[in-house]
């Protein structure tokens, strides 16, 4: 395993591109392109403020660059460095901007989601879609780009509309069953939608790409209820994190639920394997050592190093009681994700911070536990294998996979807390993203 130098960063804003070939990413107003393999820079292109927001076309030739401050979105074209496009929403303002699936129109969301306005890069055409709800998860897109669906609020009632992408005309408007809709989501397959309800209110609502509703699913009723949810790559699964600490997972031919996934704080199953990270002083011959050592010599001497042990059973986990009083309580599922392959799910409850569960979803049972020593800020699997990697706000990567786990250190001086990881589509490489910086980690086949 290799990792590059560390590189300025600003924003959280670093980015591979879809074909895997370049890697961008902005410090203050300038955006940054290099070769994803040596990380020579290829482009460096100035913006006319601080970036906000950056987004690759889906066929890599173009790069977006929003700035939400000014209103302003700036479009940089790899194949001609000289070509830009410049699109200002003036007094409208601008809270969001992305890309279509054809990577040749652009989608601005003004203030107060008062509209959503598709600027067409080819023809300079302008498209208005009216009335986008202001929430969380309000637009999405299929997997093979033909279609769009817009959650959208008109007269105190929520609506969908589905959108051809090739043409925005509308396919299907329709209203939901929904008190105060929060997110939607399309299966991988394209054919069905999800719709979920506020937390104050369980539901789920599936919907086909004509508008019927081909199911509602209520876990119960009072308490606070839906924190998140994703669909496994096959979309036979759909898996829903909830306030009170279990998953549900439903299956896709009678979209009933087929399991409840717990979270315990206690784990007593002999089959789970927990492992724990621990921390190690190293030792210090002193007799070899010369004062002052050199920099990079008492860095990796006095630094502490952490590594997994397997625990025996039963093990009892970091549990954090929730402040029933405030907003946003810490409480409930929070993340979640399938691996590429379907055999696996990562979850995290926000009560157990420093925890990851890894769930084997072919048996339907909780796996793996890894208790971590700091809490959880990201997991991502590899786009290729079953391999999860881990970020803790240290400057530690943890890499699991059937064959076993590994605690990596990111080689370096100073204090380089990964907050952020995204995987190259080749899984061969990682991007590790902190608040100041990033570097890449190169991956060999073979590594665990």
């Amino acid at each position: 395993m290799n990792f590059s130098e560390l590189f300025k960063l600003s924003g959280l804003l670093g980015r591979f591109s879809p074909d895997g070939k370049c890697l961008a990413s902005c410090i203050q107003h300038r955006l940054v392109v290099r070769d994803a393999s040596s990380l020579q820079i290829l482009q460096l292109y100035i913006c006319l403020d601080q970036i906000q927001y950056i987004e690759w076309s889906s066929d890599s030739l173009f790069i977006l660059c929003a700035m939400y401050k000014r209103g302003i979105v700036q479009v940089w074209s790899l194949e001609q460095p000289d070509w830009h496009c410049k699109i200002d929403e003036g007094s409208a303002g601008l809270v969001a901007s992305c890309w279509s699936p054809d990577g040749r129109h652009i989608l601005n969301t003004t203030e107060f989601h008062l509209r959503i306005t598709v600027w067409s890069l080819c023809t300079k055409s302008v498209s208005y879609i009216k009335y986008p709800k202001a929430c969380q998860q309000g637009m999405a897109f299929t997997k093979d780009g033909r279609y769009m669906a817009v959650a959208e609020r008109r007269d105190c009632k929520d609506f969908i509309s589905i959108f051809v992408c090739n043409n925005w005309q509308l396919l299907r408007h329709f209203d939901t069953e929904t008190q105060d809709l929060f997110g939607i989501e399309w299966a991988p397959n394209g054919c069905v939608l999800a719709v979920w309800d506020t937390c104050l209110e369980y539901k789920v609502l599936l919907y086909s790409l004509d508008g019927r509703l081909l199911s509602s699913y209520r876990a119960y009723e009072w308490p606070l209820g839906i924190k998140s949810i994703a669909w496994s790559p096959s979309s036979q699964f759909l898996a829903i994190g909830s306030f009170d600490e279990k998953v549900r997972i439903l299956n896709h031919v009678t979209w009933k639920k087929i399991t409840e996934l717990d979270h315990p704080a206690t784990i007593s199953s002999k089959k789970t394997i927990v492992y724990k990270e621990v921390e190690k002083s190293p030792t210090v011959d002193t007799e070899r050592l010369t004062f002052p050592p050199t920099r990079a010599l008492a860095s990796s001497l006095f630094s502490t190093q952490s590594k997994y042990e397997i625990s025996q059973v039963p093990v009892s986990l970091q549990y954090i009681k929730p402040v029933a009083d405030r907003a946003n309580p810490k409480v409930g599922v929070g993340m979640l994700a399938f691996s590429a392959d379907n055999c696996f799910l990562a979850t995290k409850n926000d009560n157990i911070p420093n925890a990851v569960w890894i769930w084997d979803i072919r048996k339907l049972k909780l796996s793996v536990v890894l208790e971590q020593l700091c809490t959880i800020q990201g997991f991502q699997w590899d786009p290729c294998q079953p391999r999860l990697a881990v970020c803790t706000g240290s400057s530690r990567v943890y890499l699991w996979s059937p064959a076993g786990c590994v605690v990596v250190q990111v080689p370096g001086e100073g204090d380089f807390q990964i907050t952020s990881i995204s995987w190259h589509s080749s899984g061969d490489s990682m991007l590790l993203l902190s608040k100041d910086n990033f570097c890449v980690c190169y991956l060999e086949r073979e590594e665990v």
